[in-house]
């Protein structure tokens, strides 16, 4: 199985993602992240089918209580994001309805791995009340020292659990 090796230049794309996050900073004055609007996403859902627990609890109520939850940049942050996707896959040559895998692991195998990583990672950054993308670019960007060393473990958990799961790529 041939794959793919076109992708956009990583120096020019890291360079517009910097542009964006000083321009959240500078225009907005917070920084990047994803995982609020999951939560935003989740409470408004949830409202429309339990309001009354919704309202009773303390952090999802204060959301509902006279605007609504999607009424946040976060929210808007996350679908650019998404759009901002399929205009690099599309200008690179690599929009295609596919699942990416390697040669030892089936198509449902794969999804069922993506959710699951997926899942664990969203009840993660749940629990730490943030997600990796606002540590490594929002807290990085400030120099928080917090941020840095949560970064460089991320990155030593990611090679320490690459060994379990490299058989699913070679």
């Amino acid at each position: 199985m041939e794959q793919e090796r076109k992708f956009w230049n990583p120096y020019l794309s890291g360079l517009a993602l910097g542009l964006v996050l000083l321009a959240s900073f500078v225009l907005l004055g917070k920084g990047l992240g994803a995982s609020g609007a999951a939560y935003r996403v989740g409470v408004t859902a949830l409202a429309t089918l339990a309001p009354e627990h919704v309202a009773g609890h303390g952090s999802m109520g204060g959301m509902v209580s006279g605007h609504s939850p999607l009424d946040n940049f976060l929210v808007f942050e996350v679908l650019g994001v998404f759009l901002g996707g399929l205009v690099a896959a599309y200008t690179a040559g690599r929009l295609k309805l596919r699942v990416i895998r390697g040669p030892r692991i089936s198509p449902a195998g794969r999804l069922t791995l993506a959710l699951a990583g997926g899942t664990i990672m969203g009840i993660a950054a749940r629990m730490a009340r943030g997600c990796t993308s606002g540590q490594a670019l929002s807290g990085g960007a400030l120099l928080s020292a917090g941020s840095w060393a949560f970064m460089m473990m991320v990155f030593v958990g990611g090679y320490a659990m690459a060994w379990f799961v490299r058989k699913e790529w070679t």
